[in-house]
C-alpha cells in the first residue's frame, strides 16, 4: 500500500533539519558543560586535601572556586532552552547572534583547516545595535547556512561572516586548492558519520519552517534575520 505524504511533512523535515543541525552543535554544548565539571572536581579534591592536612583556613578559595563553577554550570543548562522554538526569548543582537553560533562552530572547522571568519564589524557591534526575535529560530538559520556552505562547496577553505544591510547577514565561502580526503570531513567532527548533508533543498525548507528569507548563490547565502 502506497502512503501519501501527509499535509504536515513538510514541518517533519524542518523539524529533522533541526535535529541535524543540534546534533551539529552538540559537542561544543558537551564541551561547554562539562569544562565546570572538571575545575570543580580538581577544586574539591584540593579542598579534600587541605582539610585531610588539618588547613581547614585555608579552605576559602577552592570553595570559591566551586561555587563560581556550579553557577557557570547551570547557566549552561539554562542554555539549552535557547534552542527551544516555543520558548519566549527577548531576541538576540547579529553581532552576538554570530558570535554564538561561531563559538559553536569554530573549532569543528578548524580542526579540518577550514577557516571561519567574522567581519570586523559583527565582531565590535554598537550600543545601539537593534534586537531581532525569535533568537532560537535564527540560531538555527545561521547555523544551516554555515552547514549548507560546508556540504556543498568543494575544495572549501573557509567561510565570511559580513553584515548584509541593516537587517541580514552574508555568508560567503572561499575555495582552496586542496581536496580533502574525507568528502564529509564534517561529519568526524560535529556528528555521527551519516549521510545528512544540509543541501539547498534542506536549507530552503528550514528557511519556509522559521519564516526567513535566504537566497543562496554560487559560494554565498544571504540570510534576512527580520522574519516575514
Amino acid at each position: 500500500m502506497k502512503v501519501k505524504a501527509s499535509p504536515g511533512a513538510s514541518s517533519w523535515i524542518v523539524a529533522g533539519v533541526r535535529h541535524e543541525l543540534l546534533t551539529r552543535a552538540l559537542p561544543a554544548l558537551r564541551h561547554d558543560m562539562a569544562a565546570p565539571l572538571s575545575v570543580m572536581r580538581m577544586s574539591l579534591l584540593l579542598l579534600r586535601h587541605r582539610v585531610a592536612a588539618g588547613d581547614e583556613s585555608a579552605s576559602e578559595e577552592p570553595l570559591e572556586a566551586i561555587s563560581q563553577q556550579v553557577d557557570a554550570l547551570a547557566e549552561g543548562v539554562r542554555s539549552l532552552r535557547d534552542w527551544e522554538l516555543a520558548a519566549s526569548d527577548d531576541g538576540v543582537t547579529r553581532s552576538a547572534l554570530v558570535q554564538r553560533c561561531t563559538s559553536l562552530m569554530r573549532a569543528a572547522f578548524e580542526l579540518h583547516g577550514i577557516g571561519l571568519h567574522v567581519d570586523d564589524a559583527l565582531v565590535a557591534g554598537t550600543p545601539d545595535e537593534p534586537r531581532f526575535p525569535e533568537g532560537a529560530a535564527l540560531r538555527y538559520m545561521v547555523l544551516g547556512a554555515l552547514g549548507y556552505l560546508h556540504d556543498t562547496t568543494e575544495r572549501l577553505a573557509a567561510v565570511r561572516i559580513e553584515a548584509d544591510g541593516p537587517e541580514g547577514l552574508r555568508f560567503v565561502a572561499t575555495r582552496g586548492d586542496a581536496v580533502s580526503a574525507d568528502p564529509m570531513p564534517i561529519a568526524g567532527a560535529l556528528r555521527a558519520p551519516r549521510k545528512l548533508a544540509i543541501d539547498a533543498v534542506a536549507l530552503q525548507a528550514l528557511a519556509d519552517g522559521l519564516g526567513h528569507a535566504v537566497t543562496v548563490e554560487r559560494d554565498t547565502v544571504r540570510l534576512a534575520l527580520r522574519s516575514g
